[in-house]
């Protein structure tokens, strides 16, 4: 296992240093209880973030007349 190895009690105590050590040199911390592994954190990979131009491309289902109305004109009520 690469990484750092600490017993459960001392996660307990310094997990938010090991988060941030973890966050630095990229390391997982493999966490024991009684000497066995039972859990390991590891750094989140970076992922870039999408662009919002294009993102809905290939969304469109239908496009038969778009400057026709949404609806018969005769469903709106204005005067009400």
């Amino acid at each position: 296992m690469t990484g750092k190895t600490v017993g459960a009690a001392q996660f307990k105590a310094d997990c938010l240093r090991l988060i941030e050590e973890m966050g630095q040199d990229r390391q997982p911390v493999t966490i024991t209880k009684r000497g066995r592994p039972v859990a390991r954190l590891t750094p989140v990979e970076a992922v870039a973030p999408r662009s919002i131009v294009g993102a809905m491309k290939g969304t469109v289902l239908r496009y038969d007349d778009p400057f026709a109305p949404a609806t018969d004109p005769a469903d709106w009520d204005a005067n009400a």
